[in-house]
């Protein structure tokens, strides 16, 4: 249910169960943790996350959700491991995004969508808190009140919605998004490893 596709220094990872919206098992979280994992060991220079389907994800699948997986730590380590690595990490949505599936899509350094794409987070309409670091990274990217917006007043974004909040970069036709990711990650798949890493903490504020 997760594919991985190597091309050189460029990871693809796909989240591949159309037929449940993309809803994350235990199983696929633990998998894309470790895919992350490999990808810090080889230096890989570039990650891509997508789905297949109209969805990119749901969030937590239904079943597992009411068996304790909406609190599972896995989530913030998928994030975590995902918002640690070096390399250049695009989340490519060639859908909807929704509830814990937003971890790991704020802990990208880089979002596009299809124009279609729609943006959710119903924690607290369910009856939970949002995963420990995803209230900040989402306040980083849209400010505290539209943090507050998604969050607290449970609303829905469109694609260009969240495009004029600064939650996504770029809106993306669905046929030109693989080729749309191919050219953003072609300077990081150039680039000397170390400069690539250094620009990356540079960016964010840290030190190498």
């Amino acid at each position: 249910m997760i594919g991985l596709e190597k091309d050189g220094g460029l990871w693809r990872v796909t989240l591949n169960r159309p037929q449940k919206a993309n809803s994350l098992t235990r199983a696929m979280l633990a998998r894309i943790e470790e895919i992350a994992l490999e990808a810090e060991a080889a230096r890989a220079a570039a990650l891509v996350l997508t789905g297949t389907g109209k969805v990119f994800s749901a969030g937590a699948d239904l079943e597992e959700a009411h068996d304790g997986l909406a609190t599972d730590g896995v989530w913030e380590r998928v994030s975590g491991t995902l918002a640690r690595l070096p390399a250049l990490t695009v989340a490519a949505l060639n859908g909807t995004l929704a509830g814990g599936a937003f971890g790991m899509v704020l802990a990208c350094d880089l979002r596009l969508a299809v124009p279609g794409a729609r943006f959710f987070y119903p924690a607290i309409k369910l009856g939970f808190l949002p995963q420990p670091s995803d209230p900040a990274r989402l306040a980083a990217l849209v400010g505290p009140a539209r943090a507050k917006l998604l969050l607290m007043g449970n609303t829905r974004l469109s694609a260009e919605e969240a495009l004029a909040f600064g939650l996504i970069d770029r809106i993306v036709v669905p046929e030109a998004l693989e080729a749309t990711v191919a050219d953003l990650a072609a300077p990081a798949l150039a680039a000397d490893p170390q400069v690539r890493a250094r620009i990356k903490a540079m960016c964010e504020g840290r030190s190498f």
